[in-house]
């Protein structure tokens, strides 16, 4: 399977087929694979100043994150203001690097702004990689353990 570029659209945007193959895909594997069952799609998904990227191939989208302002807990996130979050790559699409692309082209899109995220602890060693440190105390979120991660301004 051969993946084209990353491609980076707000909401508004996004056509109908892109809705739907993000929602398949963040379904299949939130909801399906991860028994995920909290909330899921929220407000910042149609948050004009959201970025959705993603990745697809010749099945639709193949991986899938998206980044978001959040001003009102950045003293939280080490004063970092904007966050990644929704990652996730669908199962037959596994360990070919594409989150590790998305990372890239989204720290490529910000800059040297300082940046969180809540890792699901499994993975933690992927955000590692793009500079993200981990702060804080393991927490539940959605059921699954987590840990703040935060990649300073200039990272």
């Amino acid at each position: 399977m051969t993946n084209s570029g990353v491609i980076s659209k707000t909401w508004g945007e996004f056509t109908p087929d892109d809705v739907f193959e993000m929602a398949v895909l963040r379904s299949e594997v939130f909801f399906l694979e991860q028994r995920i069952e909290e909330e899921e799609f929220d407000h910042l998904d149609r948050d004009p100043d959201t970025r959705h990227l993603w990745l697809s191939d010749d099945r639709g989208m193949s991986a899938y994150m998206r980044i978001v302002g959040n001003r009102e807990d950045a003293a939280l996130h080490g004063g970092a203001e904007l966050g990644f979050g929704r990652m996730v790559v669908r199962k037959d699409a596994r360990g070919q690097g594409l989150a590790q692309v998305l990372m890239d082209a989204a720290i490529a899109m910000v800059g040297d702004q300082p940046l969180f995220l809540h890792a699901q602890e499994y993975v933690m060693s992927l955000y590692a990689k793009s500079g993200f440190t981990a702060v804080g105390e393991t927490f539940m979120e959605a059921g699954i353990p987590h840990r703040v991660m935060v990649r300073p301004a200039g990272g």
